[in-house]
Order: C-alpha cells, then sequence, then structure tokens
C-alpha cells in the first residue's frame, strides 16, 4: 500500500530549508522535547530560530520549473518526476518523496 504524505518529513525539511527560499514552505515542524510536531506557516506560534520549515505538495511543485510533470503510474501507486532539466528514473510510493528528489537532483544540477 502506498505511504500518505502529506508534506516533507523533518530530513527532508532540514535539506530543503538549506537552499530553497524558506518563503516557499507553507508548513514547520516544532519540537516539544524528543517529539516534532508539523503546523501551517500561518500559526502564531511560528518561531523562526527555532523551528524548522516544511513544504506541503503544493508548495513544493511551485519551486518546479515550467515544464517538469509528476506522473503516476497506471499500473499501480507509484510517483516519478519528468522535467526537461534533469531526469530522476525512479518511482517513488508517494508524490513528496517524487517531487523531493527532482528537487534535489535539480539543485545538484544548479537549476534551482
Amino acid at each position: 500500500m502506498a505511504t500518505i504524505k502529506s508534506f516533507t518529513d523533518l530530513p527532508q525539511s532540514k535539506v530543503l530549508a538549506e537552499f530553497l527560499p524558506l518563503e516557499s514552505a507553507d508548513m514547520y515542524w516544532w519540537s516539544s522535547g524528543k517529539r516534532y510536531y508539523i503546523e501551517s506557516i500561518d500559526d502564531d506560534d511560528y518561531e523562526e530560530d527555532k523551528d524548522i520549515r516544511a513544504w506541503s505538495l503544493a508548495a513544493l511543485i511551485r519551486v518546479l520549473p515550467k515544464g517538469t510533470r509528476l506522473l503516476k503510474s497506471a499500473t499501480d501507486d507509484t510517483y516519478h518526476c519528468d522535467c526537461p532539466k534533469g531526469n530522476i528514473d525512479k518511482w517513488f510510493d508517494n508524490p513528496i518523496d517524487a517531487v523531493f528528489e527532482i528537487i534535489i537532483k535539480l539543485h545538484e544540477l544548479n537549476i534551482l
């Protein structure tokens, strides 16, 4: 069964926060002791110096170059990103991971 993800997980968020514009994020991770929780960026409790930005699928898609397509397999619940400027030849079990990987690839190619 496919994994349902609505936003980048904590490790993905930390990586993206290193190079994506922080204002492109629409979510954030905050911690209470050893546990992390996710909130919408418009939450009044957001603390820029302590919290970690996160991205929903919609926010991730907005940073992709024009012409990038998110494809869903016709035979199973897997996803792939097709970008004219760089491709990942791998299918993922959720769209967040597919878009995350193409963003990493495009960053490595100095396209983002």
